[in-house]
């Protein structure tokens, strides 16, 4: 086996979160197969899609989990969310309640996935439904986003519009590339605490 190959496959699992009605299926629907449905039906749980794309000379395999925005499916549990390599918060540009809790739900995330760093944990913005009534009818401006982002540290953001398949390519680039940053910087940090843990496994003792 060629291990120079597969270290050039990465699999990332993002998780997509926000409010329900935002837009995240639609998102990934247009992402992953190009398709977009003006009928709305309520995510039930959870559920994924995959999508391979190329970074440089890596071939990665973006494993994208959807939620449901609901409240009742807001503890979907840990497992669901650890392992996670990226969160994409989503809130729509025309509703302002949906911006007002991004809050809650990048501390849930980092409640929950519970990473390694939460401060350098790769986060990104998607302001969705761009397109509707011709920009009229917004109530969060772009200016407030960016400085919502540079107040969880410079969060990437992007506006998109699932309906005119508006940035997404972009965004979920934007994704992959910081959440292989990411992964290549915990490769480092594991490889230093490996011998560690295999001390603690000679002696039958449990770190937990």
């Amino acid at each position: 086996m060629d291990l120079s190959a597969t270290k050039r496959r990465a699999l990332l699992k993002v998780i997509v979160l926000g409010d329900s009605g935002v837009g995240k299926t639609s998102l990934m629907n247009q992402y992953v197969y190009k398709k977009f449905s003006q009928q709305y039906k309520a995510t039930i749980g959870a559920d994924f899609v995959t999508k391979e794309l190329q970074v440089d000379d890596k071939l990665v395999t973006l494993q994208i989990w959807d939620t449901a925005g609901q409240e009742r499916f807001q503890s979907l549990g840990a497992a669901f969310y650890r392992g996670a390599d990226c969160c994409v918060l989503v809130y729509d540009v025309n509703v302002l309640k949906s911006f007002e809790t991004l809050n809650n739900w990048h501390e849930e995330f980092l409640k929950q996935a519970d990473p390694v760093d939460p401060d350098e944990f790769p986060f990104i913005l998607l302001g969705n439904k761009i397109d509707v009534d011709g920009g009229n009818n917004r109530a969060v401006s772009e200016r407030k986003a960016l400085d919502w982002c540079a107040s969880k540290g410079n969060i990437p953001y992007f506006e998109t519009s699932a309906k005119e398949d508006y940035n997404i390519d972009e965004a979920f680039l934007c994704v992959a590339k910081i959440a292989l940053v990411s992964e290549h910087e915990l490769d480092i940090y594991f490889e230093g605490i490996s011998e560690t843990v295999s001390e603690v496994e000679q002696r039958g003792g449990c770190a937990c």
